[in-house]
């Protein structure tokens, strides 16, 4: 049994009865009780309640979705309620209540609008149903189960990079064609030579046959494989500003997966730590986008080291092509225990990228002196950044390519890369 406000209230009048005589307020008193439960007697019995949760469409992060909770009153009196639809806190479900009236043998539908703050599944608690008697004095209240989940995708901030990286892939792939013949090229056509043009692409036995020299063009291969890499360890739960460093390196994985789709390329995806997380195999077309969504949107950070050896392993099981392996990983381990043993494994088979987003927050406290325990804090912040420094050149002279930057371009630099290797003929 629940007092309402209004019983409170009634109790709180008869306060004022006692300056009157106790016999008085002895009777108000019982009057009251009676009338609290008689109230709770008549209010409609939860048990008789029907409820059912109508299915939730994945929403972006931050996006709202509404939540549906059906009650059907299958018992002889009206509901009268107050319903609270509860959620994680970081599905963002409001109202906190609603205020419903069920007559018998109808139903009323319930919404909760969402609006998550965090990616990943956000499920429900329990729906707190307070039923309340003709007088409001007093209710009934019982917490029942009715499991719904959200899905929630990652938000895709980078998409708005996406229109100018596809313009500059079809100057690659079409509109302007590549002059010079690099490694992993296709051949495109044959036209006459122009005075800038390479010597070594032209065409000799073409210009026997013709009155002028003749060179062939060359353009981007198609059909090449992709294979993205994502950390999931320790190091990406770090926060870069609000959201997590994985969450940054799943931005950039959607738009390179965009990009390389629209290429015609090939894509697949490991995620994992210790054990594997996420498995997507070779995909191509416009399949890309959205199982790789599907693939990355549960991925939490995991509070483990990375196994450098299964990362490794698991593209090598993935593809034995030559490929592109694009590895989200920190810089801050790439130690000999950590990044550098699963890249010299894959640079002898594969083009490796590694991607890592960067804490803009390091460079405001290398240059921040104010007071001494500034000083130390800067001290050891310049260090850090010397010691990423030294893991770039430790990465270099492997011969993989390294990306970093602050998260709000990093997913556009990685883009960048992929289409700088592209229009190298490196895949």
């Amino acid at each position: 049994m629940v007092l309402s406000g209004r019983f409170v209230a009634l109790a709180a009048v008869g306060v004022l009865l006692t300056a009157w005589s106790a016999a008085a307020l002895g009777l108000y008193a019982l009057a009251l009780v009676v009338a609290l439960v008689v109230d709770v007697g008549l209010a409609a019995r939860i048990v008789d309640l029907r409820l059912a949760r109508d299915p939730v469409a994945p929403v972006r992060l931050r996006e709202r979705a509404a939540t549906v909770l059906v009650l059907g009153n299958a018992g002889r009196r009206t509901l009268r309620a107050v319903v609270r639809d509860a959620w994680v806190p970081s599905a963002g479900a409001t109202p906190r209540s609603h205020e419903v009236v069920v007559p018998r043998d109808e139903q009323r539908r319930v919404v909760t609008t969402l609006t998550p703050t965090r990616r990943g599944e956000r499920t429900t608690a329990r729906v707190t149903v307070r039923s309340f008697g003709p007088l409001g004095l007093g209710a009934r209240q019982r917490q029942l189960a009715v499991p719904g989940t959200l899905q929630v995708l990652p938000a895709f901030a980078s998409r708005r990079f996406l229109p100018e990286k596809l313009s500059r892939l079809r100057q690659l792939d079409g509109a302007v064609l590549v002059r010079q013949r690099g490694q992993g090229s296709e051949f495109d056509s044959l036209r006459t030579y122009v005075l800038g043009d390479d010597v070594r692409a032209i065409d000799w036995r073409a210009t026997a046959r013709s009155r002028d020299v003749v060179v062939r063009t060359w353009r981007p291969e198609r059909d090449r494989h992709v294979v993205m890499v994502l950390d999931t360890g320790r190091s990406s739960a770090a926060r870069i500003g609000d959201e997590p460093r994985l969450d940054a390196a799943l931005d950039a994985c959607l738009l390179l997966g965009a990009l390389c789709a629209r290429a015609g390329d090939r894509v697949a995806l490991v995620a994992a730590d210790v054990e594997v997380r996420a498995r997507l195999g070779l995909t191509g077309g416009r399949d890309v986008l959205p199982r790789l969504v599907g693939a990355v949107a549960p991925l939490e950070p995991a509070l483990v080291e990375t196994d450098p050896h299964l990362l490794a392993a698991q593209v090598l099981r993935l593809t034995s092509k030559r490929s592109l392996v694009v590895v989200f990983s920190s810089l801050d381990i790439a130690a000999d225990t950590g990044l550098l043993p699963a890249v010299r494994r894959l640079t002898g088979r594969h083009e490796v990228l590694v991607a890592s987003p960067s804490d803009p927050a390091l460079g405001r406290l290398a240059t921040t002196r104010e007071d001494p325990l500034d000083v130390y804090t800067a001290a050891a912040a310049e260090q850090a950044v010397l010691a990423r420094a030294a893991v770039i050149d430790q990465l270099d002279a492997t011969g993989v390519h390294v990306v970093h930057g602050d998260a709000e371009l990093f997913a556009s630099r990685v883009a960048d890369a992929y289409l700088d290797l592209k229009a190298a003929g490196r895949l």
